[in-house]
């Protein structure tokens, strides 16, 4: 009896090193190249891929199977609708089954073709896992041609031919062109976002790629937030006459990205303004005070990460999303160590002596099963109150 025969490849994967992935090419027509890294979050698809931490990067998901809850409006994570303010790919171990949620919009593979993210699925993701733990994130090329026709040549040329992460500004590509103010609160069921309505602080957000969920956990706290451009003075930013500043998560190398941003967050700083950072702004905060960053081998992308407050001893369980991280050997006197990674003993953590200042290579914002570090939120709630009490 004659064997039925399989459909050609109409996605691949090419790693700069010549290592070939094939399989089934789903969302956008094309090829884009990026840096690979796993996620192994078992929910919060949508949210991972619309993330602007995630621009110039192919997310691989170690869990099989995605979009069986379908895509909707509200769990959009950036509010450009640029394609470089989200993924540049998706992998999948499984082809998305057919959606069923009540909240679904549309199907997963119909929502990246139109924000433009090329996806591929059927494919070994523990082997691709692997090989990411052993040599860590490659640059790549990733391709979806119904027609199954690849020049797997090209594709491995352009791969070795682009740049990488190191030495790039990527929040330039995905920050805010002009200001603008929201007042909103997280999701709830049923009501979903609800508006703040009796603002208790202003807080100014500098947005090198910021979260909507940042931004509503800030509403949360009774905030009223004005969102500036990467590229904000520290003089536009104080002209707001914020009660605190959040300097927010993004893309690329924080070294390229402090360049600009560092000096004008060290003149925040020395204003006595509240301010808070988190993930990359966690690293522009490290910058300014002195200290220097580098590159991880993988990186941590997921939802499951064990967190240590060396304060007291608790450990959290948080969402990250980082490629960089600070050099806890280069900081300088003043500037105390927080947190710390229980996977790889990383920085996750810094603060001030003697300021209102701090900040997390973490996402607070999240809530990977418990709300375990809204609480860093409160802590900056009470700081701006404390400022404003001083004032007074």
């Amino acid at each position: 009896m004659a064997q039925p025969t399989r459909p050609p490849p109409t996605g691949a994967l090419v790693l700069a090193d010549g290592t070939v992935f094939l399989g089934e090419g789903l969302g956008a027509v094309g090829a884009a190249e990026g840096e690979v890294c796993f996620n192994t979050s078992m929910t919060g698809y949508q949210e991972i891929l619309t993330d602007p931490s995630y621009a110039a990067q192919i997310v691989a998901f170690t869990f099989p199977h995605i979009g069986n809850v379908g895509t909707n409006n509200q769990d959009i994570e950036t509010s450009s609708p640029a394609a470089a303010a989200a993924a540049r790919g998706a992998v999948f171990r499984t082809r998305p089954t057919q959606s069923s949620n009540w909240r679904s919009d549309d199907e997963l593979s119909a929502w990246l073709a139109k924000r433009n993210v090329i996806a591929l699925a059927g494919l070994d993701t523990r082997a691709l896992t692997k090989r990411i733990r052993e040599h860590g994130m490659p640059n790549a090329v990733i391709a979806h041609a119904p027609d199954g026709k690849f020049d797997l040549k090209k594709l491995h040329k352009q791969a070795q031919a682009w740049s990488g992460l190191d030495g790039l500004d990527l929040a330039k590509d995905v920050t805010t062109a002009q200001s603008y103010v929201v007042n909103e609160k997280r999701w709830q069921w049923p009501l979903g976002v609800a508006p703040v309505t009796k603002p208790k602080f202003t807080v100014v957000v500098i947005d090198y790629g910021v979260k909507r969920n940042i931004l509503r956990a800030l509403g949360d706290i009774g905030a009223k937030t004005i969102v500036l451009p990467a590229t904000a003075t520290a003089e536009e930013v104080l002209a707001h006459k914020p009660d605190g500043v959040l300097l927010s998560n993004g893309p690329g190398d924080p070294a390229a990205t402090g360049k600009y941003a560092a000096p004008q967050i060290k003149k925040i700083v020395d204003s006595g303004t509240p301010t808070m950072g988190v993930c990359l702004g966690h690293q522009m905060l490290g910058l300014a005070l002195g200290a220097k960053t580098m590159k991880m081998a993988q990186g941590h992308h997921g939802a499951n990460h064990p967190v240590q407050d060396k304060s007291n001893g608790k450990v959290e369980i948080v969402s990250m999303n980082h490629g960089f991280a600070i050099d806890p050997k280069t900081l300088p006197k003043g500037v105390k160590e927080t947190h710390v990674s229980l996977f790889d003993g990383s920085n996750c953590g810094i603060e001030l002596d003697g300021k209102p200042v701090f900040s997390v290579q973490y996402h607070p914002e999240a809530s990977p099963g418990p709300q375990d570090s809204h609480y860093l939120f409160e802590r900056f709630a009470k700081l701006m109150a404390k400022k404003a009490k001083n004032a007074a």
